[in-house]
């Protein structure tokens, strides 16, 4: 499936994000008044278009700047464009034409694509005057929009429709289906542990900023990938500080985009700083992903630079502090040499295969009546819970639900011994196991038995013979 693509390019703080927005029906774009906030290329789709189906490409802003992360801003959108069939080039109607801007019209021009110039923006000014400002960029097709509230999309549409070459029936149809055999994989970790550096290490190519300034990586970037036959989804997330640490509300978007994330992956890949351990802000993260009930590997990175005490060291104390996710796979990689890969992606097959396997009744019933027979439930005041019988309530994580009765007396201890039984008896590794305890309700409870007359003077006998007895 090969279908057209749009990039949005221009300098900091036009809207581009939000265009990008606008144009996906999504929120997938961070969008925030401070410039610079998008430095990673991010792609969506826009069907807004009957039969043409086309890919947005989101990119950072262009300051003109070649060093440093500004520099590897200015590499995205540039790699944006050698693949899109059409640019955007985005600029601020309010303040007019900008002497950034005249420094990216030459390169754009360059590139020989296709060039649209959008004009954003112009909510409560004069859009004929806006646009004829722009007019000695020599640009032929100019649209006047305001993104922030959805003005100029339905003409900007018109010009996109009339640019891009037709897709072919079965692109069309094929862009609307979602893959089910692909893996959804997130990638978490606090920040400046080598998310982007994995990322980049998997795909074989700089397709995230990868830097050693922490908080690089603001927005969620997701990038398809094919490994040995199987497809996987590789989200590269912002790293995740604890609460009280994050202020500045770019940083706040950020998390909530993490959080998301850890929400709509099927894997999460949480990953530790093999020189620092587990820090308390690595404990907040593996907190996150536990809640959100998804499978899981801990990926122990920068493993090369350690000697054999340190390791030692450090996996000792990944017993200590990880005892309460004993279930999940420890995988010790380096993202900048490569090495670790491949047991790396065996625990996440095996991870994601756990998490998603589909149960039958008879043999969960069957798991059951084995654990109970093996160790009963003890006896709690004088009374012993009794489990009548289990199914299977649901994947990702994998749920059972049990029902019986006095089921409230049932010990914290014996739950854990069930839960443990199943996830050694169905080999479930990687995953969280979710039992849910329901009793039987008892229909006469709270219902009052009012006697007949008769049956109350043949109680009045009956009490009265006692008595005489």
């Amino acid at each position: 499936m090969i279908l057209p693509m749009v990039a949005l390019v221009g300098r900091p703080n036009v809207g581009k994000s939000t265009l990008f927005n606008g144009l996906t029906r999504t929120r997938d774009a961070l969008v925030h008044d401070e410039p610079g906030v998008t430095r990673d290329r991010n792609y969506g789709f826009c069907r807004l278009i009957d039969n043409l189906p086309f890919i947005v490409c989101d990119t950072g802003g262009l300051s003109g700047d070649e060093e440093g992360l500004a520099g590897a801003t200015a590499k995205q959108s540039r790699a944006a464009v050698d693949e899109a069939d059409l640019v955007l080039f985005v600029v601020d109607g309010r303040e007019g034409p900008s002497a950034m801007d005249q420094n990216i019209l030459p390169w754009l021009r360059r590139s020989g694509k296709q060039i649209v110039l959008v004009v954003n923006k112009t909510d409560g000014v004069d859009e004929t005057a806006a646009i004829n400002e722009f007019s000695r960029f020599g640009i032929e097709t100019k649209i006047a929009t305001a993104t922030a509230h959805q003005r100029g999309i339905p003409q900007l549409l018109e010009v996109i429709k009339s640019k891009l070459p037709q897709p072919s029936k079965e692109d069309a149809d094929a862009s609307s289906e979602t893959d089910p055999d692909e893996i959804r994989l997130a990638f978490i970790g606090r920040p400046n542990v080598g998310k982007s550096t994995l990322v980049n290490r998997l795909l074989g190519e700089e397709r995230v900023i990868a830097s050693d300034v922490p908080g690089t990586t603001r927005d969620s970037i997701s990038v398809d990938m094919v490994r040995d036959g199987k497809k996987y989804k590789l989200i590269d997330t912002a790293g995740l500080r604890r609460r009280s640490k994050v202020e500045e509300a770019v940083e706040i978007f950020s998390t909530f985009k993490t959080l998301q994330s850890i929400e709509t992956a099927q894997v999460s890949v949480v990953m530790l700083d093999a020189g620092e351990g587990v820090t308390e802000q690595d404990a907040t993260v593996l907190g996150h992903v536990l809640e959100a009930g998804r499978a899981l590997v801990i990926a122990v990175n920068k493993w090369d630079g350690q000697s054999s005490y340190q390791r030692d060291q450090t996996m000792g104390m990944l017993e200590r502090k990880l005892s309460f996710c004993t279930w999940a796979e420890r995988v010790t990689i380096s993202a900048k040499h490569g090495t670790g890969m491949l047991e790396l992606f065996k625990a996440i097959n095996r991870a994601h295969e756990s998490a998603t396997r589909v149960f039958g009744t008879s043999e969960v019933n069957k798991a059951l009546e084995i654990a109970t027979e093996t160790n009963p439930p003890p006896v709690q005041n004088g009374h012993v819970a009794k489990l009548r019988f289990v199914h299977p309530g649901g994947t990702n994580p994998p749920t059972f639900i049990v029902h019986g009765t006095r089921l409230k007396k049932l010990p914290e201890s014996y739950k854990r011994y069930l839960e443990n039984f199943f996830r050694k008896r169905f080999k479930l590794s990687g995953t969280p196991v979710q039992f849910i305890y329901k009793e039987g309700v008892n229909p006469f409870e709270g219902k009052k038995n009012v006697l007949t007359e008769k049956q109350v003077k043949s109680r009045q006998r009956l009490m009265r013979h006692a008595k005489r007895k």
